[in-house]
This record gives structure tokens, C-alpha cells and sequence, in this order.
């Protein structure tokens, strides 16, 4: 089993980054806190079974006994303090080892400058690959991640479609990438290598080949690395984004010299396309109440599922609100209409009062009109109800 065992990469439990290696800490002391209990449980399973083996007649036999207070003890209060130590570890843990947090520390007794920025990188979960936007370097990757060593690393991370989760074993633990929010990693390479990141997460037909480059630099190597990039011809514009969107399996590495900087604040709210609201400006008209009943015709539905609107047979075509009103009033519309036909070129919407195409079909074509007050149209047409009609 040692041999077979040896050929075995065991980066978990040998990480280059101090944020792995606390992780890997948490994992060693916890495993042993609940080995105090496993190992003489399994011990003593194998030594009653042998000492009171039915040929042992020399083994005491007490057929009456049924309590013992010091047993008691020992069988409630070793685990109970190994409970406390796993949660007192686990609370440490989760507040000091938040992704969250920024780092205080390169290494065990060496803390951060207080000149040291973090180098920010933000990630994209593509369908099947990943994208790394340099905003500070002013360049882009595909599947080729790196970073100086001793430098704090700070991760923001979205995805496209579907959930994944971003994972570099050697640098820090797993954070998953969502369509739609951002989440946040902190982390930093203690030494120089190359090692392999991941999607940890199931993500449909091409996840088995998700996979990526780490490398940790040195800051020589890290400026020649960015200067490699800066030469590349591709540009990663908002058009050449979407085509890169496009799932893909298997994808190699890929470098942009140039990006745009509205790129990944595009891409979390869902606007990369041309026309489309923001999820961030839908939400500021959410808070302040809405648009009320005078702009609801002047807002296309948005659709945000990423496939839906390009091609395939599951897109509905766009639609838009064309007036509102009861059924009484539209009752009263059409009878004014058949009374006095209307001009088919055009229709008033109500409230929203923009010239559109007027209805047509098995529909009469007509003008919706606005009674004048409420109290007139509630004298004519009876209480107003509402309907989604």
C-alpha cells in the first residue's frame, strides 16, 4: 500500500501557499482530535472480543451488571471535550481563513507590508473554461493563471452560465463562481511553481477537461509573463467576449493584450450585449419603486438566460407591452371603435402615450382612450377590477 500510495500527488496535504497550509493545518489537527476517540474505540472493540472469546472461561462473567458511574465519565466526557476543541478550531478557523478577508500575513510570523497591494485578478467561469482579466496589467488569459510570489492575490469571481467552483489546491481553498453575484477570494504563493486549478463543481459535458494553469513567479518572471501577453494580437472587446462566451471544451491557453475595463462589471450584471439593462440599474429602479404605470410600456422584457435570445429553438421572440387597462375599458374601447372606426396606421398607447403599430388580427382596430376621472368611469363601468388580461 506505501508503494502504491507513493506515486500519489498529495498537494492537499503538501500546498505551496500559507492560506492552503493553514487549511491543511485545520485538516491534520481535526483528524487527530478524532482519531483520540477512533483508535481506542477500535482497540478496545478488538481486545473485548478477544479477552471474552467464548473459550477464555477465565474471563470475569457478570450476567447482573448494568451501570458503572465511572464509565459513565470516561464515555461522555472525552467526547464531549474532543466537541469542544473541533468547534473552538472550526470558529477560529472560519473567522481567521474567511475568503473574504484580506490577508495579514505572507507566512507564519511574517505579516503583509503596509505598502503591498494585492494584485487583483478577476475570474469568469466560462462553459468549459476559465477567464482571467488583469485589470491593473491591462491583459487577459484563458485557462493560464499566474502570480508573483509573496504577493497577496485578490480574487473576484463570477461565472457566465452555470455554477462552477474555483479551485487551486496548492494556493488556497474552493469559493464557487455564480451567474450573477460575485464572490471574493484572498491568497498568496509562498514559493514558485506550476501546479493546476480546477472546477470542483459539476458543470455539464466539458467539465472533465475545466482544467488550468497556476503559475507562482517570481517578479522578474511575472513582468516577462505580462510583457508575453501584452504582445499578443487578440483584443478582448465586449463582441470578442461573446464569442469566447460560446461553449467549448477543451480549450487551450489563450492571451489578450488589451481589454475592456467595463468588461467584468458587464459581465456580473448581464449586459455584455449591446441595448441590454443591467441587473445593477434594474435593481436601482426596483428600490426606488419601480417605473411606474407611465414607463411600463417603454421597457423590453429581459431575458437572462445566456442561450435564449441567440438562436436556439428555446428563445421566444421579444415582446413588449402594448397598453393597460380593465376589461371594462377595453369593452368600452371596442365599442367606441366599432362605432367610429379608427385609422389602422396607428394606436395611442395609454399612460405610456408612444405611437405604435395598432393591433391587428381578429381584433378591431382602435384607440384606447382614458375616461376623463375616476368617478365617471366608476359610474359607468362599475368598480374597477383588477386583471391580468
Amino acid at each position: 500500500m506505501a508503494a502504491a500510495l507513493g506515486g500519489c500527488n498529495f498537494v492537499v496535504l503538501d500546498p505551496s501557499g500559507d492560506i492552503a497550509a493553514q487549511q491543511r493545518d485545520l485538516l491534520v489537527i481535526s483528524t487527530l482530535l478524532m482519531l483520540l476517540i477512533i483508535v481506542p474505540v477500535m482497540a478496545l472493540t478488538a481486545f473485548f472480543a478477544w479477552k471474552y472469546r467464548a473459550s477464555n472461561t477465565k474471563a470475569r462473567y457478570e450476567p447482573e451488571w448494568s451501570h458503572s458511574t465511572q464509565m459513565e465519565l470516561v464515555i461522555w466526557s472525552a467526547p464531549l471535550l474532543i466537541i469542544i476543541c473541533l468547534g473552538a478550531l472550526t470558529w477560529m478557523g472560519t473567522h481567521l481563513l474567511d475568503p473574504y478577508r484580506p490577508l495579514d500575513r505572507i507566512a507564519a510570523g511574517k505579516p503583509v507590508p503596509a505598502d503591498t497591494k494585492p494584485l487583483d485578478v478577476e475570474v469568469v467561469a466560462l462553459d468549459w473554461k476559465w477567464l482571467f482579466i488583469y485589470p491593473e496589467q491591462g491583459i487577459a488569459t484563458v485557462n493560464d493563471l499566474a502570480a508573483p510570489v509573496g504577493r497577496p492575490i485578490r480574487f473576484r469571481i463570477t461565472a457566465s452560465s452555470v455554477m462552477n467552483a474555483f479551485y487551486v489546491p496548492t494556493l488556497a481553498g474552493m469559493i464557487y463562481a455564480m451567474p450573477g453575484m460575485r464572490t471574493e477570494l484572498n491568497a498568496v504563493a509562498n514559493a514558485p511553481g506550476e501546479s493546476r486549478g480546477f472546477s470542483s463543481n459539476y458543470s455539464g459535458a466539458g467539465f472533465s477537461g475545466m482544467f488550468f494553469r497556476f503559475q507562482a513567479l517570481s517578479d522578474a518572471d511575472f513582468n516577462a509573463w505580462t510583457s508575453e501577453a501584452k504582445a499578443s494580437e487578440e483584443r478582448l472587446t465586449r463582441a470578442a467576449y461573446l464569442e469566447l462566451e460560446r461553449p467549448s471544451e477543451n480549450v487551450p491557453a489563450r492571451r489578450f493584450a488589451d481589454i475592456d475595463p467595463t468588461l467584468f462589471d458587464a459581465i456580473l450584471n448581464m449586459c455584455v450585449e449591446p441595448g441590454k439593462m443591467c441587473m445593477k440599474e434594474m435593481m436601482a429602479i426596483d428600490a426606488r419603486g419601480g417605473l411606474g404605470l407611465e414607463g411600463v410600456a417603454n421597457v423590453l422584457p429581459l431575458t437572462y438566460d445566456k442561450h435564449a435570445r441567440r438562436g436556439t429553438v428555446f428563445g421566444g421572440a421579444p415582446s413588449y407591452v402594448v397598453g393597460i387597462c380593465t376589461p371594462e375599458e377595453l369593452a368600452t374601447a371596442l365599442t367606441l371603435s366599432a362605432a367610429r372606426p379608427a385609422s389602422r396606421d396607428t394606436a395611442l398607447v395609454r399612460g405610456a402615450g408612444l405611437p405604435l403599430p395598432a393591433l391587428s388580427g381578429s381584433l378591431p382596430a382602435f384607440t384606447p382612450i382614458s375616461l376623463p376621472s375616476r368617478e365617471p368611469r366608476e359610474s359607468l363601468l362599475g368598480p374597477r377590477r383588477p386583471s391580468n388580461s
